[in-house]
């Protein structure tokens, strides 16, 4: 909980900052603009004596999305964090007796924090320098059984694993779409728990004379250099009182295939695979499918009906693509999250100043 308030309270001050500039202090025709929007969705169902039977829940989600923006004739600086926690509540066996609800699991975990600054320069393009950090506020857990026979293994924590991406990138924006081009993006993978990395849950951070016993043989941190694209559409009102966000995200590393070491099996076990797939099948892949196979995606898709000023409908899908990461069950390293339920938000904004 004290990484949380320190995480929470770090990005208020800079809120705070941001939205309370002095106008001695602000660079000459630059203004800020500000929309903070916290939510709750909750969902809620209960069984007894039902013939069709089923499991009674509660799920409480807590949402928070800023976007801080400073605009100025030269540039524009966009601050966003997109943060998110939750959890799940279930009754397993509809008994009266003992605890009403057996187990808590968590349904949503997110912290997705940026900051880009961005240069127009003809006719839609310009540059810009993004940084983004991706990571979770808690642990992650990976469950067999149910009840007292439930078994809960940790697979991932706040800060293992953490990705850092910078980037100076060729960008093109229209009132509703961008594109982010660039080729030289650095992605830097942060895994700071020493018992997921003994366990081989390492995300991507090469260990070299890796012994499990030995933690000072451990690596925490592997720096990425290659290519990134974004793609970005954010359209409110598509339909009356719908809108839609849609964000995909590729980055290509220019030292995985030394990493993967297509004609080295020995080297290439270090890297975890898709149910199904050998070693053997993967070193048989041409060129480019290759490349494809080693390409990171980040696909995100939203849709949100507004019901009233503080009531609305949502819908949201995530899917992610990442070789470094050794899967859980069939989806291997194809990583998705879907979610669709209702919640109760306040939209704060405040005009350009």
């Amino acid at each position: 909980m004290k990484r949380i308030f320190i995480l929470f309270a770090s990005f208020l001050m800079f809120a705070v900052t941001a939205t309370a500039q002095d106008e001695t202090t602000a660079l000459a025709n630059g203004s800020w603009s500000t929309s903070s929007t916290p939510a709750i969705k909750a969902s809620e169902f209960f069984f007894n004596n039902w013939a069709s039977t089923g499991n009674s829940q509660i799920d409480l989600t807590g949402t928070f999305f800023g976007n801080y923006k400073f605009t100025h004739p030269k540039f524009v600086w966009d601050n966003i964090a997109d943060l998110a926690y939750g959890y799940a509540w279930q009754d397993l066996d509809n008994s009266a007796e003992g605890r009403l609800f057996e187990t808590r699991r968590k349904s949503n975990d997110k912290i997705d924090l940026t900051s880009a600054i961005s240069w127009n320069a003809y006719k839609g393009w310009g540059a810009s320098f993004t940084a983004n950090l991706k990571t979770q506020f808690g642990a992650g857990y990976e469950y067999s059984g149910i009840g007292a026979n439930q078994i809960e293994r940790v697979v991932s924590d706040f800060f293992a694993p953490a990705y850092l991406t910078t980037a100076l990138s060729f960008e093109h924006k229209k009132a509703d779409w961008s594109v982010s081009l660039s080729f030289l993006t650095g992605k830097t993978t942060f895994v700071y728990n020493d018992s997921l990395i003994a366990a081989g849950k390492n995300y991507g951070v090469l260990q070299e004379n890796f012994d499990p016993a030995d933690h000072s043989t451990f690596k925490h941190v592997y720096f990425a250099l290659g290519s990134y694209v974004k793609l970005q559409y954010l359209k409110k009102d598509i339909l009356p009182n719908l809108d839609l966000y849609a964000r995909a995200e590729f980055f290509y590393d220019y030292k995985k295939p030394k990493n993967m070491a297509w004609d080295n099996m020995a080297e290439a076990s270090k890297y975890s695979l898709c149910e199904g797939e050998t070693y053997e099948a993967l070193s048989a892949y041409k060129w480019f499918k290759r490349r494809v196979f080693e390409t990171d995606l980040d696909f995100e898709l939203k849709l949100d009906y507004r019901f009233s000023s503080f009531l609305s409908a949502n819908f949201a899908l995530n899917l992610k693509w990442d070789t470094d990461y050794s899967g859980m069950g069939k989806w291997g390293h194809m990583q998705v999250y879907q979610m669709a339920g209702v919640q109760f938000y306040l939209n704060m904004k405040t005009p350009k100043k």
